[in-house]
């Protein structure tokens, strides 16, 4: 096996799907990032009411969904956009807050609901319902009203994403987003109270790509990273796994049974350890360690677009994965669907065949499966793309 330092990189391969205009709205509007809740909708008595008020349950299967991701009707606005118009983001992550502040730079002032509470925005949050009414898009949670807006952002995968568009009115956008496939990885955070050791001497390297051992793909040494030789306190550590151990021991993220808890902190552990050529049994115990599974890690196939939207039904999808799966894709994603839907809001939604965006594009399987190994099918790889980039190896 082997592990590959690489330094930081910055790709040039995404960019923008028209040309920016400046749009100047007729009066000042900011970004709404707030931890109050937005305008709810007015106590109209035809305000959308389900048709069916019994509660699906949480574990909706695969089969159902699918099945109303394809015979759902497609929600077409006829009616034009408000004079001041709100698009409701859902999921705060680096593609939906780059969404946000993006919008804002525009003039057009938007909403993040999210599930975690970090940061100034909807949090603790998760939207569950999408309704479109009376030229609006009405976001609710559990019942409960979330607001009115004129677009919306879907910012995040997996199987929540694939409920709440399952009968939304979005085919198109359900349709696309069903496509991506995710595979899972185990994520171990470990604390050592000294340097791990490598060879004669200890590791010096902030982070490695780890090759030939099949529970880890990549270590990272937070300390090293944050706080550089000065950092006197314990050494903490990241490792992935790759696609394929997480796979083949895959459980419930949300109740992860304890035994495989261990089992897999152990075997991880132990590829550390190999991986840095050490005896067996030889790796410092660490002073605390956690392991978490990343259901919808990695993605499997891309579209290899920047954004999706739709602009008959005013929504559009932004996100790491379709491009490749690094903070950087997630960035730009974001900025490109913020100015797409600022172009859009500018024509007032006039000719919106011109502005819809990936409805149609076909999904492509990706070449590797494990962190940092995200080179597109039919696109040349960004690590290739950088000749001036030298990878060392350093063999064990």
């Amino acid at each position: 096996m082997a592990l590959s330092a690489l330094p930081n990189l910055s790709s040039s391969f995404l960019f923008h799907l028209k040309t920016q205009k400046s749009f100047k709205p007729p009066k000042p509007i900011t970004i709404t990032c707030s931890s109050q809740e937005p305008k709810k909708p007015s106590k109209n008595p035809q305000r959308p009411i389900s048709r069916n008020r019994k509660r699906t349950p949480y574990g909706t299967s695969r089969r159902s969904i699918l099945k109303k991701t394809f015979t759902q009707e497609q929600v077409k606005f006829t009616a034009g956009v408000s004079a001041d118009p709100h698009v409701g983001i859902i999921g705060g992550g680096m593609a939906g807050l780059l969404c946000a502040l993006s919008l804002e730079k525009r003039g057009v002032k938007s909403t993040v609901f999210d599930t975690i509470s970090m940061v100034n925005v909807v949090r603790p949050c998760c939207i569950s319902k999408l309704e479109p009414f009376n030229g609006m898009w009405h976001l609710s949670e559990n019942g409960k009203p979330r607001g009115e807006f004129d677009a919306i952002v879907i910012a995040h995968n997996g199987k929540c994403a694939n409920r709440l568009l399952a009968s939304s009115g979005l085919p198109l956008i359900a349709r696309q987003m069903k496509r991506l496939g995710l595979s899972s990885i185990w994520a171990l955070l470990a604390a050592f109270e000294h340097h791990l050791p490598m060879g004669d001497g200890n590791v010096t390297f902030q982070g490695a790509f780890i090759k030939g051992v099949d529970s880890v793909s990549w270590m990272a040494n937070n300390s090293l990273k944050l706080l550089g030789s000065q950092g006197n306190g314990p050494h903490c550590w990241t490792f992935f796994s790759t696609a394929v151990y997480g796979k083949q021991n895959k459980v419930p993220q949300e109740n992860i049974p304890s035994q495989t808890a261990e089992k897999v902190k152990t075997s991880m552990l132990e590829g550390v350890e190999a991986a840095l050529g050490l005896p067996k049994g030889s790796l410092p115990r660490p002073i605390y360690s956690r392991v978490q599974l990343w259901g919808a890690a990695l993605p499997t196939n891309t579209p290899g677009i920047p954004c999706i939207f739709d602009p008959h039904g005013r929504a559009g999808i932004c996100g790491d994965w379709l491009l490749r799966s690094n903070l950087e894709s997630a960035a730009l994603s974001g900025m490109a669907l913020a100015n797409h839907i600022a172009d859009y809001l500018q024509s007032d939604g006039a000719c919106p065949e011109e502005l819809a965006v990936g409805l149609e594009k076909e999904f492509e399987a990706i070449e590797g499966h494990d962190i940092g190994q995200f080179a597109l099918a039919g696109v040349e790889s960004s690590l290739k793309q950088h000749n001036e980039m030298s990878a060392f190896q350093l063999a064990t």
